[in-house]
């Protein structure tokens, strides 16, 4: 079973993503949308180098929810696949790794759109 501390940590890295991510949002010119990619850039950098996976390690789900979660999924598929197949698993590994996800979100988005009507921005 998972000590309390492991679920303090979780919510405090994840927190503190989360934190970052809004004073991005509040206090400068850059779109959800830019944070969302350099997030995701910055998760496969960290785990490119080293950096991420003792966060994970650490955090658990508070490091692998967020969106730089996502980039050290993808960065740890592409690690294996290239191991495993060589230079055609760098084309392969991200996808095959975040294929869950993918789907999930495709799938959770469709039903959203059925049960909710979208309103344009004025």
């Amino acid at each position: 079973m998972d000590s309390p501390i492991s679920y303090l940590y979780a919510f405090l890295i994840g927190g503190a993503l989360c934190v970052i991510a809004q004073i991005l949002i509040d206090k400068t010119k850059l779109t959800p949308a830019r944070i969302l990619v350099i997030y995701v850039c910055a998760g496969v950098v960290l785990t490119a180098v080293g950096a991420y996976k003792p966060l994970v390690d650490l955090a658990g789900g508070g490091a692998t929810t967020p969106l730089t979660g996502f980039g050290y999924t993808i960065a740890t598929g592409v690690r294996e696949a290239v191991d495993e197949k060589g230079l055609l698993g760098a084309l392969t590994g991200g996808i095959s790794a975040t294929s869950a996800g993918i789907c999930a979100a495709i799938i959770f988005g469709f039903l959203a759109s059925l049960i909710f009507t979208g309103k344009p921005k004025k």
